[in-house]
């Protein structure tokens, strides 16, 4: 890992995030993108993605939070998370929900 300064909090090089973003867009099926992700990814990181995004149909359903954990376990505290994220973040959850599973 590279070293950062304590005081300041760091944001993803743009023109890194953009390679990477490219190099994500071109791969060309599932199976690619999970070579691509256990090679890029920590197994701790992988479960945190994956957490997070099995959420994310549940919550566009409406399902309440703790009913989420229970057919999840995932914790209410990340949950809350993704749920601020599909309301106030970028848009990508919803895109990539809606391209999977439209309304």
């Amino acid at each position: 890992m590279k070293p950062r300064p304590v005081t300041t909090p760091q944001r993803p090089d743009p023109q890194a995030l953009d390679s990477l973003a490219q190099a994500i867009g071109s791969l060309r099926s599932a199976e690619e993108v999970i070579a691509f992700l256990r090679d890029l990814c920590t197994p701790a990181e992988l479960e945190a993605m994956s957490d997070r995004w099995r959420v994310v149909p549940l919550l566009r359903d409406g399902v309440p939070y703790r009913d989420i954990h229970q057919r999840t376990g995932v914790s209410v505290t990340t949950t809350g998370r993704v749920a601020r994220t599909l309301e106030q973040g970028h848009g990508g959850y919803a895109v990539a929900i809606d391209r999977l599973a439209p309304r």
